[in-house]
C-alpha cells in the first residue's frame, strides 16, 4: 500500500472534510475521493461514511486509524534518519514556534549537543498547526507550542508558565510607541478587554522575536515573554513598565503517546532540567 493513502486517510480525519484535506495536501479533491477509493479497495472494507453531518469512521475506519500514523510515522522517521551523518548514531527532530527559540529552544539544542555528542538534532521552526499536523504524520518526534491541540494518540504536557510583561527601552518618552506584540488569540481578547486604549496600536507584529530586536533599536514599549527579556532587564537596556497586567503565556510540549524512542526520552529529560 501506497503511504500517500494512508496520509490521505489521516488528513481527510484532522480536517473532517474532503475539500479541506485536499487543500491541505495541495491536490484537488478529486484526487483525494481517487485515494480513498483506492485505499478501501486495496484494504477490501469501507472506512469512511459521508452524508450531511459530515465524515465519520466505520468501525473498520476506526481501527485502520492507529495503523495508518504508526505506518506514516514510521516511513517519514526512515526517510529523515537514513542514511545518519558520520559518528551519529541516533537522531531526535523537535519543532517549535518561533517564539521559541530563543532562549529555550536554542538552549536546549545545545544542551542536546553537549550531553549527546552521538545525537544528531533537527530543529524546525514553525507555525503551531503546521508542526502538530507535521508531528501528527511523524515527520517530527516532539513539537514545543504554546497552545495545543488535544489529538487522538498525542501527549501534552505543560513545560513552563511563561508570562508575557510590559517593558520599555529607558528613553521611552511619551510619544514613544507601543508596539503590538500579536501572541495569539487568546492574548489578544485578554489584552484588548484590559487595554482597549491600545487595542488599535499604530505599529504591530506578529513575531515576537523581531519586535524585541526593533524595540531595542529604537524606543518604545510592547509585552514580551519575560524569559526573553530578563536579561535585559538586568542589564538595564529594558525597564519593565510599572502597574501593568501580566498575561499567562504557558508552554506545551507534544509527542505522540506510548511511542517514545529511548533517544526522545533522554532529549525529553533533559529539556525538563532545563525549564
Amino acid at each position: 500500500m501506497e503511504i500517500k493513502l494512508a496520509r490521505t486517510f489521516l488528513e481527510i480525519l484532522r480536517q473532517g472534510s474532503f475539500s479541506t484535506a485536499a487543500e491541505s495536501l495541495h491536490v484537488t479533491q478529486t484526487t483525494v475521493t481517487a485515494r480513498m477509493q483506492a485505499l478501501e479497495e486495496h484494504l477490501g472494507c469501507r472506512l469512511l461514511k459521508r452524508d450531511r453531518g459530515g465524515i465519520t469512521m466505520t468501525g473498520d475506519g476506526e481501527r485502520f486509524a492507529d495503523h495508518a500514523a504508526q505506518l506514516v510515522q514510521t516511513w517519514e522517521t526512515l526517510q529523515r534518519e537514513l542514511p545518519m551523518p558520520r559518528g551519529i548514531d541516533r537522531i531526535v527532530a523537535i519543532g517549535g514556534e518561533a517564539s521559541l527559540w530563543h532562549p529555550l529552544l536554542s538552549r536546549w539544542m545545545r544542551e542536546l549537543r553537549e550531553t549527546y555528542p552521538r545525537l544528531a538534532v533537527r530543529i524546525q521552526i514553525g507555525e503551531r498547526r503546521e508542526l502538530q499536523q507535521r508531528l501528527a504524520r511523524g515527520g517530527l518526534d516532539a513539537v514545543l507550542v504554546h497552545q495545543a491541540d488535544y489529538w487522538p494518540g498525542m501527549q501534552v504536557t505543560l513545560v513552563q508558565e511563561e508570562k508575557l510583561i510590559m517593558v520599555q527601552t529607558p528613553d521611552a518618552g511619551a510619544s514613544a510607541p507601543y508596539i503590538y506584540v500579536d501572541w495569539g488569540e487568546v492574548f489578544r481578547r485578554e489584552h484588548d478587554a484590559v487595554l482597549p486604549h491600545l487595542a488599535s496600536p499604530v505599529m504591530m507584529l506578529n513575531l515576537g522575536p523581531l519586535a524585541l530586536e526593533y524595540l531595542l533599536a529604537n524606543a518604545g514599549s510592547g509585552y514580551f515573554r519575560l524569559s526573553a527579556v530578563q536579561d535585559y532587564l538586568d542589564s538595564g537596556r529594558l525597564q519593565r513598565v510599572p502597574d501593568m497586567p501580566e498575561f499567562a503565556y504557558p508552554v506545551y510540549l507534544v509527542h505522540p503517546r506510548g511511542r517514545l524512542s529511548s533517544h526522545l526520552e533522554e532529549a525529553l529529560t533533559l529539556l525538563h532540567h532545563q525549564t
